[in-house]
């Protein structure tokens, strides 16, 4: 990115409940320069690729797989794809994740429990691939599950979810958990799916949920930061160069 501009940042949200959270503070931080696309309106439009240095795909309750109810999730997979192919950063949170190991190729599904709640997260080392905690105490809200894209390296799990977190080359990271949570966000959550707190072996109630000390907020918000910090990291990348590690 050439020091003479604000970093360029278009966020994909999905519903107005699942926003970027803590993301809003180090956007601000960094002076970036953030459009919005939000599938949730009418009107929403995707930019062009060229000129993005980091694209970041928020979470949401739908499936990747509801192509034939919201045709809008094919055109996202597309401008991912376009994206990573350019070179571009690229962040998945949660729903996020899953779309961009869908585009990649990868098998999105239901996982075998749903995990809703505060549960660890355990790091899967990978050479050369960001690190996350050897054990990270995280926010979770999610039914489904990705594989890993071809090329991609497993960089955490949990006891309910094999696949937590990937990465592939040096620029393309998705996380099934939230790091950008914040007592804000979760009420928005809560708000807006309180009826999927069921009892269940991965799912906590809501009591349970908002007991966190605000520490438990810190810490995960400050790992947002370190994985933001990484992905936009000085580091020349040719424009439609295959990713690192890539098949």
């Amino acid at each position: 990115m050439p020091a003479s501009r604000a970093m360029r940042v278009q966020v994909l949200e999905h519903v107005p409940f699942e926003g970027v959270g803590s993301i809003e503070g180090w956007l601000r931080a960094r002076g970036a320069d953030v459009r919005y696309t939000r599938f949730h309106e009418t009107g929403h439009a995707l930019p062009d690729v060229r000129g993005l240095d980091l694209v970041i795909a928020m979470g949401g309750p739908m499936s990747v797989n509801d192509e034939a109810t919201l045709p809008w999730l094919k055109a996202e997979k597309r401008f991912l794809r376009d994206a990573i192919g350019a070179g571009v950063a690229v962040l998945g949170v949660c729903l996020g994740a899953q779309l961009v190991a869908s585009a990649l190729g990868a098998r999105v599904q239901p996982n075998a429990q749903k995990e809703i709640g505060w549960f660890d997260v355990r790091a899967t080392p990978a050479p050369g691939a960001f690190r996350f905690p050897d054990r990270l105490p995280a926010f979770h809200w999610h039914g489904e599950t990705f594989e890993l894209p071809p090329g991609a390296r497993r960089l955490a799990s949990s006891d309910a979810c094999l696949n937590q977190a990937f990465q592939l080359g040096t620029n393309v990271v998705g996380v099934q958990f939230h790091l950008e949570t914040t007592p804000q966000s979760l009420d928005a959550m809560i708000g807006a799916d309180r009826s999927e707190l069921v009892d269940a072996a991965f799912v906590q109630p809501e009591a349970a949920i908002r007991a966190v000390p605000a520490s438990a907020y810190r810490r995960i918000n400050d790992v947002m930061i370190e994985l933001l910090d990484y992905l936009t990291r000085p580091e020349p990348r040719a424009a439609g160069e295959a990713p690192a590690g890539a098949a």
